[in-house]
């Protein structure tokens, strides 16, 4: 009696709230993250895209340039904007197609990018890149060839001979530009890197002279030098880190071995995220200091890169650093003014400031903030996207919650 009177009661509470509700409401509450940066990647894609895809990104696209602005090319802006976004936005269109919302934004998205890149190498196409003169080319070079490297299945594999012959050509161009004593040493590498990845003549010097250099920079506790001075910006997430893995990555698959190995790099590394993702504040804000501040999410370059090809340290977890990159993505882009009229993105941090924007920065730059997206590369399936959300480090320090001590690590070997 007792049995089939807990039985009666377990079934009116069944009716009442229904089971396959609340499993349902679970599943919706775990996809709001991804399908709000879906939403956000494509509303930054798709007017660089779409625009390009038809040879019409230099006839429609809005130019704006910072106040104290340098004096070069602006064509530059271009480049600039089409490079950066591919290489953030490039694991995402390895995912197979299917018939979902994000599904079919990303198959049009991998079609417009197809057509961008063989006309970004087009010398009769109106969005033919600005390929020569600038020294910038080098440095958004080697963002279209680190494109190529985390996705070279979804994107080099299927365009044309004649476009990859004109990519290689215009890569091999660019040997004559002498990178910065800094980090523009990785940017020359990556395109050499390239060349060694799909069996090309490959300057092998440059690859184990910028190896050499940037082991003689590196300071410790994850940190390198920006040459050999130390800057307090975020360049080891924006460039140095992940670029320098890439490169390592390309050599140790050919058997080629440096003075330093790829795992000591990525041990580097994740440190540096352990940092980083204790700059995010309580309030879902994190330090604006240091050159380059119009990048915005791009200061977790390293956190993303981590997220989608290595894992996270083990300090830290996938539902913690999801919630921490999706609060400060919505804190940033609720504010108004960080898109233009015509959907392009605009000078500034949050919201519209070019009085903040450096005297090299063009609105193409900002494009660089597409590399917190990499995590999209993961399926939805992913523990990244399906993990609780949590609260990250910051939060549960001020709260008076139980955190991991922090302690200097040099990861010298």
């Amino acid at each position: 009696m007792k049995n089939l009177t807990f039985k009666v009661l377990f079934l009116l509470f069944i009716l009442m709230f229904p089971y396959s509700d609340l499993i349902a409401q679970v599943k919706e509450e775990k996809a709001t993250d991804r399908k709000y940066w879906v939403d956000l990647l494509y509303k930054i894609s798709e007017p660089v895209l779409r625009n390009m895809s038809k040879g019409e990104l230099r006839k429609n696209m809005v130019v704006e340039v910072s106040p104290t602005w340098d004096g070069r090319n602006k064509d530059v802006t271009y480049m600039e904007a089409f490079g950066r976004l591919m290489d953030g936005i490039a694991p995402w269109l390895t995912l197979p197609d299917d018939d979902s919302e994000e599904g079919r934004q990303r198959k049009q998205m991998r079609e417009w990018a197809l057509k961008s890149y063989a006309n970004a190498v087009d010398s009769e196409s109106t969005d033919y890149l600005l390929w020569k003169g600038e020294g910038q080319v080098l440095v958004d070079a080697a963002f279209l060839a680190s494109s190529f490297l985390r996705a070279p299945e979804a994107l080099w594999f299927p365009l044309d001979d004649l476009t990859k012959k004109r990519y290689i050509e215009e890569f091999k161009s660019l040997r004559k530009i002498r990178p910065g004593y800094n980090n523009w040493l990785l940017f020359r590498a990556t395109i050499e890197a390239f060349l060694l990845y799909v069996g090309e003549d490959y300057d092998r010097f440059v690859l184990d002279i910028t190896i050499r250099k940037m082991e003689e920079w590196y300071l410790a506790d994850g940190w390198y030098g920006d040459g050999p001075e130390f800057s307090m910006d975020y360049y080891n997430s924006f460039v140095i880190h992940p670029m320098f893995i890439d490169i390592l990555e390309v050599m140790e698959q050919k058997d080629m071995k440096g003075i330093i190995s790829l795992d000591l790099a990525v041990r580097r590394m994740q440190r540096y995220n352990e940092l980083l993702e204790r700059m995010i504040s309580p309030e879902a804000t994190f330090p604006v200091v240091g050159r380059s501040m119009t990048y915005r999410m791009g200061v977790f370059h390293t956190l993303a890169f981590a997220s989608w090809k290595y894992g996270l340290p083990k300090s830290m977890s996938n539902g913690q650093v999801r919630n921490a990159l999706t609060s400060v993505m919505k804190r940033m882009f609720s504010v108004e003014g960080n898109f233009g009229k015509e959907g392009f993105l605009q000078l500034g941090f949050a919201g519209h400031q070019p009085e903040i924007a450096d005297s090299y920065t063009n609105n193409g730059s900002l494009y660089l903030t597409s590399f917190v997206f990499l995590p999209l590369g993961l399926p939805a399936d992913h523990d990244f996207w399906t993990a609780q959300p949590e609260e990250w480090t910051s939060q549960k320090a001020w709260r008076g919650k139980t955190i991991n001590k922090d302690y200097h690590q040099s990861v010298k070997k």
